[in-house]
């Protein structure tokens, strides 16, 4: 069994990283983006864009009229 010593500045070591922990995490949840260049990751971006009811990523007239169904000239 090995024998751990607990001082003060242990305890205050162990109190410092778990307040910014817990500052971090506090931080993330409350924090709201400045600026939509500013989101880096694309599920935040995806995310953001379905709660303001846009389209991401916008979509241009070429891939809009390639997604589309041709017509059938057969009848």
């Amino acid at each position: 069994m090995m024998n751990i010593l607990r001082n003060k500045a242990w305890r205050r070591f162990k109190a410092k990283v778990k307040s910014r922990k817990n500052n971090e995490t506090t931080e993330k949840q409350w924090s709201a983006e400045k600026n939509w260049k500013l989101m880096y990751t694309r599920s935040e971006k995806l995310r953001r864009a379905k709660q303001l009811g846009i389209e991401y990523p916008k979509k241009t007239v070429r891939q809009t009229l390639d997604s589309e169904q041709p017509l059938d000239d057969d009848k």
